[in-house]
């Protein structure tokens, strides 16, 4: 499925996001297969196919198609060389900063192991790493979209923020945005890591024929990514998609935003590590792949039931095409628990299978990072149908 244009002057910007849509959802097109796609004019189409590429933003692709009389249809791509973006992603035992062209190829790529980190010393190992990565990286600079960081929410919630396990301390009240934007004169954008991911499978991964979907992200907590009809809905304070604190189990475990029976002492790597008799404090997401597999599902066994009810609710609310599980949970473990969770509850979308249903995304350490660098790209190309209503 691919987004519609209008051929109303006054949304000429609409329209140039949309044709970098089509291209980059289908990798390569000729000017009929965008007009065909987009409903837009051919004349329309060849105005803005020529006005990008003078731009550099997209090439013409050799050798030209040959179909039929006339002459050989030459076909578009995205020049990768024509804009970049930084991913930053920050949690309790690691920094990962990586660099992609817009095409998603990773230029850059850097894993810090930090251990509870604080504000002012991980802004400048931050900073100590994009010097290394200008020093090393080939590109013209001048062509940055800007920067995605990525921290575990909720943002500014009273009681919830920066209190217990699934949180980083310390970090409330710091404008991140504004000192890192500073320190390096590019737009910076601060979102959580299951808005970032879903982003990240909208971009990369299965998501990209999709309009409207749900991204479960299985990270030290549980969140939720909201992508409806083609955009991403982040909330009033960047916290839409908290199910972490969702009470699917009223009167179940404490939970240290003060309720009980949160999703998340469920469903989450803090929860596996508990279930499995591993350190919170020092366990990885790989330490769960060696687990005894009698006690690895021990724990399935505790969070099929929470997850059902999860699902159930979302699919409800918000009538997605599906409901995507990923994060930084191994890809194999992921699978495990998909395959455990039918039958699932009966809701607006129960007419399909439950494989249509819940699918599985993108997965590993690198989800959130990856989503963090197409932060800048989304916000840059991707339509905005608001300057339909201007």
């Amino acid at each position: 499925m691919t987004t519609s244009g209008t051929n109303l002057e006054h949304a000429r910007a609409h329209n140039r996001r949309v044709v970098i849509e089509a291209i980059r959802l289908n990798g390569e097109l000729t000017r009929a297969e965008i007009a065909r796609l987009t409903s837009l004019t051919p004349q329309t189409v060849s105005n803005i196919a020529a006005e990008l590429e003078h731009a550099g933003i997209i090439a013409s692709r050799l050798p030209r198609r040959v179909a039929g009389r006339g002459q050989p249809a030459i076909p578009l791509t995205l020049n990768p060389n024509s804009a970049y973006s930084i991913g930053i992603h920050l949690d309790h035992q690691t920094l990962r900063v990586v660099l992609v062209d817009l095409k998603g190829k990773v230029r850059f790529r850097r894993l810090i192991n930090v251990q509870k980190p604080q504000p002012d010393a991980t802004l400048k190992l931050i900073m100590k790493t994009l010097q290394e990565m200008r020093q090393k990286v080939k590109i013209d600079w001048r062509k940055m979209l800007g920067i995605g960081i990525v921290m575990p929410g909720p943002f500014g919630v009273e009681g919830i923020s920066s209190e217990g396990p699934t949180t980083l301390h310390g970090w409330d009240n710091i404008d991140i945005e504004g000192r890192l934007g500073a320190a390096t004169g590019w737009p910076v954008t601060l979102e959580n890591d299951a808005t970032v991911a879903a982003i990240g499978e909208r971009f990369h991964g299965i998501a990209k024929q999709l309009t409207s979907f749900v991204y479960l992200y299985i990270g030290t907590g549980l969140g939720a990514g909201l992508f409806t009809e083609g955009r991403i809905y982040s909330g009033h304070a960047h916290n839409a998609g908290e199910v972490g604190h969702m009470v699917v189990q009223p009167g179940g475990r404490a939970c240290y935003c003060g309720n009980k029976g949160c999703l998340e002492r469920y469903l989450s790597l803090q929860a596996a590590y508990e279930g499995c008799e591993l350190d919170p404090n020092t366990a990885t997401p790989e330490d769960l792949l060696a687990v005894d597999e009698a006690r690895f599902e021990r724990w399935l066994d505790t969070a099929i039931e929470p997850a059902c009810q999860a699902i159930n609710i979302m699919e409800c609310v918000f009538d997605a095409q599906c409901v995507i599980i990923g994060g930084m949970m191994p890809q194999p473990l992921v699978a495990r628990l998909i395959a455990r969770l039918t039958p699932l509850y009966n809701s607006v979308r129960s007419r399909y299978s439950a494989q249509s249903r819940v699918r599985m995304g993108m997965t590993g350490t690198d989800t959130a990072a990856l989503g963090a660098a197409a932060l800048p790209i989304f916000d840059e190309f991707n339509p905005q149908y608001e300057v339909l209503l201007k």
